[in-house]
């Protein structure tokens, strides 16, 4: 093949990569095809049989080796979610009164959260409570 239709090949392949969501798949083989395209242009390569199997080596190679690690990389460096272990002694404010074990909902780092009152008496509407605990997405409060 020509050097060129592997470039262009590999840049149409790159193409669909950004197209598709996720998985990584098509990427390789499109850099795959670059470097044969790289390698025929520099005359290192002549035969379309040699060039169709260079560029099934590299691409698989590669696939197996990088993929992992890639995806590895991109899900580490999705953004994170506040450490919600980490409220536990904040205070939060009630927005509503809370009977004693009642669930209603409470402000705390600027949002609106679902509490439920842990402590033995109720919590009347603005009084400043600590979090003592979580139960799921659920914040568990007593008064200060």
């Amino acid at each position: 093949m020509i050097w060129w239709y592997w470039l262009l090949l590999g840049l149409v392949l790159l193409g669909a990569e950004m197209m598709t969501p996720g998985g990584f798949y098509i990427l390789f083989f499109g850099l795959a095809a670059l470097m044969v395209g790289a390698i025929a242009w520099l005359n290192l390569v002549q035969e379309d049989s040699t060039q169709w199997l260079l560029f099934s080596g590299i691409a698989i190679a590669s696939l197996l080796l990088f993929r992992g690690p890639l995806l590895a990389q991109m899900t580490a460096s999705e953004v994170k979610h506040p450490d919600v272990d980490s409220m536990i002694g904040e205070i939060a404010i009630p927005v509503d009164t809370l009977a004693a074990g009642a669930v209603g909902k409470v402000e705390l780092r600027g949002t609106t959260w679902s509490a439920r009152n842990a402590g033995p008496a109720p919590l009347t509407k603005g009084q400043r409570s600590k979090v003592t605990g979580m139960d799921g997405l659920t914040l568990l409060i007593t008064g200060e």
